[in-house]
């Protein structure tokens, strides 16, 4: 089953007085990058937090975003850092006694300094493994989402290559009266060379013929990369650069396809297949 790589999941927990939150954002990218936002208190846990996604996404721009708050009456008191306002009190007294008329500030300027105020603790064991938790289900969530929406993207998809391989099927029934013109027209010009003859160029002409009229090969290598993107479409590990891959060849194809073509009919056919490869493509850079 395919996986599309644009998803959004949010989950959250609580542990004590904190109930903690944690959102995922997944868009397209050439390979699984992934980006933390986490508070100060979550920074030592970036590096198993990375592990677990890694475990379970392979491909994809994700983004992590860590936030918690406070909601028990008892946390309604600050706890203070009273080293660090010391610290900070014996500095402002040496910087005023180099200063004039030194301001005076209050308690509730100091409490705006950074590292002042500090959240109380928790066990750092008990709160690896909450978030941990939280961070696994959340990205169960958003591979649930990503499911969801690759069955779209199958839908989508399927419904193009059935397409595309109605039109090889008319190019293939259009092919006989593609031949029956082009030996009218050859007779025309075997008749010409007979009154004025020019057997090098007679030779030439041949030759570009043929090349125009062999589409065989064109056809039945789009038949072939049809059926291998309707096979790699239910495959269960991520297909997105294999599909990739196999829209560059398909479009390959469509072009030689209409390069050689001879006939109005097959210069459309053309035209419609590269139009459906050129939409399955833009939905492919979203698979996984």
């Amino acid at each position: 089953m395919i996986r599309s790589m644009t998803a959004f999941a949010n989950s959250e927990t609580q542990i004590g007085s904190l109930t903690i939150n944690c959102e995922l954002r997944s868009v397209n990218h050439r390979y699984c990058d992934i980006s933390f936002k986490l508070p100060e208190r979550l920074r030592f846990l970036e590096g198993g937090l990375r592990n677990i996604i890694n475990a379970k996404i392979k491909r994809g721009k994700i983004e992590c975003c860590f936030n918690y708050k406070k909601h028990s009456q008892n946390d309604q008191l600050f706890n203070i850092n009273s080293q660090a306002v010391k610290a900070l009190m014996q500095t402002t007294s040496k910087i005023e006694a180099l200063m004039n008329q030194p301001a005076g500030f209050s308690a509730l300027d100091v409490l705006a300094f950074a590292g002042i105020q500090q959240d109380a603790p928790f066990d750092q064991e008990i709160l690896k493994t909450t978030v941990h938790t939280l961070l696994a289900n959340n990205v169960d969530n958003i591979i649930n989402a990503r499911i969801r929406e690759g069955e779209k993207l199958l839908v989508f998809l399927e419904a193009h290559c059935q397409k595309m391989n109605q039109y090889v099927v008319r190019a293939n029934q259009r092919m006989p009266q593609v031949l029956l013109f082009s030996r009218d027209k050859l007779h025309a010009r075997i008749n010409e060379f007979v009154h004025n003859p020019n057997l090098e160029r007679f030779e030439q002409e041949i030759v570009f013929m043929m090349q125009k009229l062999d589409v065989t090969e064109e056809l039945e290598r789009l038949e072939t990369h049809i059926s291998e993107t309707l096979r790699i479409l239910n495959q269960q590990e991520p297909v997105g650069r294999r599909l990739d891959f196999l829209m560059q060849e398909m479009n390959r194809e469509a072009n030689t396809l209409g390069a050689k073509s001879a006939d109005k009919e097959m210069t459309q056919i053309s035209i419609e297949l590269k139009v459906l490869i050129e939409q399955m493509r833009e939905q492919i850079q979203n698979i996984e």
